[in-house]
Order: C-alpha cells, then sequence, then structure tokens
C-alpha cells in the first residue's frame, strides 16, 4: 500500500507551499498569509500552559537570597566602619601628635628665655649670689629665696640618679627702665633708718625693688628686699644723688620696708644696694593636671600667684652647667644646688629637658618604655644614672608614675642655656 503524504491544512487558509512558507524576500500576500497562520495556531495553545508562563514571568526573589544580601550587605558596612574608624584614629593620633609638639616646644621656648634672662641686677654683683634674700610685703607672710639666677629643686633623689618626679626652675631677675648699676653705701643704715647714704642713686626711681646686700654673709648676716620711696615734699625722704630713702610711710607706701626684717646690726658701710626695678622672682613647675605653671612673686600683693602656661608636660629636669677648673668652659653637670658663692659663681649655664605628651589614648600599647634624654658622649654628669644608647649616652625620663602611660606617645625636648648675665660679669 503506498501512502502518500498530504500538504498540512488550515482550515480557512489557502495551502503555501514549503518554499512559500519559509523563503525569504516573499511578496507582500505570502507575508500577510504567514501572519494569518500564526494567529491561527495561537489559539491552539491551552490555557493551562498560558497560565504557567505568567506565573514564571512574574516570580520574586526567595528567602535565601534574600538571606544572603542581607549578609552580604552588612559585611560590606562593617568593612567601610572600620576603614573609617581607622582612619578618624589615624587622624586624631597625628592631630594630637602635633599638639604635643607645639606645646613642648613653646614650654621650652619659655624656660629658655626666662632662664636666659636670668641674673639681671643681681648678677652685677657677683658676691651677692647665693644670699639668702627675705622679704615681705605689708602683712603678707614674710618669705626667703636664694639670691641667685636660678635655682633647681630637685624633684627626686639626686644623689640615687631618681629622675622619676619633676623638678622645679626659679628663675630671679631685675627690669629696669633705666641701667642697673651697685650702688656702695657710704654711712651706716639701722634698721628702723629712713634712708640710705650711698655713692650715687643713679638710675632708682621711686618704687624700685632695692636688695641690701653684706660685704660678708653668714650667721646674723643676710640680704634684705625693699623699696625706694620719694617723697618730695620733705628734703631728708626724697630721692637724691646720695640718698634713697626707704620709709613705709613715704612715696609709693613702702610697702616692702619692714623694720624687722633686717639683720640687727644693720648694713654698713662698703655693704651694697642692688637696683632690680620690677623684680622677677618665678618658678616653673609641672601641677597635678600636667600643665607647665609658673608662679610669680606679685610685687602688687606680696603673695606668688600661679599661672598655667602649656599642657600635657609630664616630666621636667634640669642640671647645673659648672665651670670647676676656672677655664671659662662648662665642664661638669648636677643637680646639686651649690651652698656657697664660691659655689654659684662657677654655674654658667642649665641644662634642661622636658617631655610633651599627645593628649590622645591609644587602645593598644604605643610606649614600651620610657623616653630617652640624649646627653652625648663628651659631658661630665654626676647625680644621676647615665645609660648606653647606641653610639651615646642617655638619661632615662620616667614616666611610669602617670596612669596607662603606655597608652601614650612622648616627645623630648632639651636644649642647655648659657646665664649671659653671669657669663657678662665672670
Amino acid at each position: 500500500m503506498r501512502i502518500q503524504a498530504q500538504p498540512f491544512q488550515v482550515p480557512g487558509f489557502t495551502h503555501l507551499p514549503a518554499g512559500e512558507m519559509f523563503g525569504e524576500g516573499l511578496p507582500a500576500v505570502v507575508t500577510a498569509r504567514r501572519r494569518k497562520w500564526r494567529a491561527a495556531l495561537t489559539p491552539a495553545l491551552s490555557r493551562r500552559e498560558r497560565e504557567q508562563g505568567h506565573r514564571i514571568a512574574q516570580a520574586g526573589f526567595t528567602l535565601v537570597e534574600m538571606m544572603v544580601a542581607l549578609v552580604l550587605g552588612m559585611l560590606t558596612v562593617l568593612v567601610i566602619t572600620q576603614v573609617l574608624s581607622m582612619a578618624e584614629a589615624q587622624k586624631r593620633s597625628l592631630t594630637t601628635g602635633g599638639d604635643a609638639q607645639v606645646n613642648g616646644a613653646l614650654a621650652l621656648f619659655a624656660l629658655q628665655r626666662a632662664i636666659a634672662q636670668a641674673g639681671y641686677g643681681a648678677a652685677a654683683l657677683p658676691e651677692a649670689a647665693g644670699c639668702e634674700l627675705r622679704g615681705q610685703f605689708g602683712a603678707a607672710p614674710p618669705f626667703s629665696m636664694t639670691l641667685a639666677p636660678v635655682v633647681i629643686a630637685n624633684g627626686g633623689d639626686a644623689a640615687a640618679g631618681n629622675n622619676e618626679a619633676p623638678d622645679a626652675i626659679t628663675v630671679l631677675q631685675g627690669r629696669t627702665t633705666g641701667p642697673s648699676t651697685p650702688m656702695a653705701l657710704t654711712g651706716a643704715h639701722v634698721p628702723d633708718a629712713s634712708s640710705f647714704a650711698v655713692a650715687s642713686s643713679f638710675g632708682v626711681v621711686d618704687g624700685d625693688m632695692l636688695i641690701a646686700v653684706p660685704q660678708a654673709q653668714g650667721p646674723g648676716t643676710w640680704c634684705t628686699l625693699l623699696n625706694a620711696t620719694d617723697d618730695p615734699s620733705s628734703p631728708l625722704l626724697k630721692i637724691d644723688p646720695t640718698r634713697i630713702p626707704n620709709r613705709a610711710s613715704s612715696g609709693s607706701g613702702g610697702n616692702w620696708n619692714h623694720s624687722a626684717l633686717f639683720p640687727a646690726a644693720g648694713y654698713n658701710v662698703g655693704d651694697t644696694l642692688l637696683n632690680m626695678g620690677t623684680l622677677i622672682a618665678r618658678t616653673y613647675s609641672l601641677n597635678n593636671a600636667l600643665n607647665l605653671q609658673a608662679l610669680e612673686l606679685s610685687s602688687t600683693s606680696g603673695g606668688f600667684e600661679a599661672h598655667d602656661l602649656y599642657p600635657q608636660i609630664v616630666n621636667l629636669q634640669a642640671f647645673y652647667g659648672k665651670d670647676t677648673d676656672g677655664d671659662g668652659v662648662v665642664d661638669r653637670y648636677d643637680a646639686t644646688s651649690p651652698t656657697t658663692n664660691e659655689g654659684w659663681q662657677q654655674v654658667l649655664a642649665v641644662r634642661i629637658a622636658l617631655v610633651a605628651r599627645s593628649s590622645q589614648y591609644e587602645k593598644a600599647e604605643v610606649t614600651s618604655s620610657a623616653p630617652l634624654w640624649d646627653v652625648g658622649t663628651a659631658a661630665t654628669f654626676a647625680d644621676t644614672a647615665i645609660a648606653t644608647c647606641g653610639q651615646s649616652r642617655c638619661i632615662s625620663l620616667k614616666v611610669d608614675r602617670l596612669d596607662d602611660w603606655q597608652h601614650y606617645r612622648y616627645k623630648v625636648f632639651d636644649t642647655i642655656v648659657p646665664l649671659r648675665n653671669v657669663i657678662w660679669h665672670s
């Protein structure tokens, strides 16, 4: 039996040869027939198939996909947060480190400037160095200090080489509008005398601070702080070329003049008056708030007023630079204050170091040991422990008395300051 293939028939449509159904470049009539043929097949798709295709086209994310996306987002936020936190911490470290640099440099400059000017007025008479200076303002309590350009109060045990506690540095100087020259007494001055007889009162004006210095210092003699007074209404109570009054009731008030402060024998011919003008007596030290402060003698109240200067200064160490062989060159550094006039005249310089701390607390320990002060290999030091550091020698500046000291950064500043007013008159 022979079966003959019949062409595919679609009801309502004219039969198209195979070449016309799929050939390219078909005439317009063929193209129209093909569109009608395809449209006729569309109703043949079942309703169920169309509904399944519609559901597949509108399907969303699954729960697993959403959880994965959430975890990836959280990880991204965590990484960004850590990067920003590290960048901010580094920024704070750099900023506070810069603040420590500035505070340390300014604090060192303030000390250097004060020490360089020390001794003016008093250094003109080298024999006065080391004299006990007594003073009292009005009804304020009396006080005493050493008449020296710079006095170092060692904060630790110098003999044991203890550099843990900060030192204090007291600077004494005069400030006058004119020249300051020593004035020799030409007559005796008993404690209750109203004026000093001098060879010349050149440069002295009303209210100037004066220091009476005896020729011989020892038990029963000392230096006395007083002030000049000027009363033009009385010939005996006004300043003239050979007289300097010091009465409490005349001129500027004479608040510094107390007869009880004078030695029992008073002052004699050959003793000296030093004109300090405005007396500057200032002690630099560190307070409990880690500020470099200046405790200054007030000329208007007689008390000591504290002024905070620079913050985050955590250690201050100072040494006298002494010329022990008389050749005019410093050959020894120590922290022991002299006890004689000869010893004070050996002091030609002061060597200081201070430690500034960054205010930024670091979570990790960034400092493992105390900061080191490099003092070189040539200088001779006494009263302190010297350690070898590389090719040089160093002094350890202790900061471990502070809480959490290892979580801060430190910077050491140091200098040597010649006592120019002392050297000038040496």
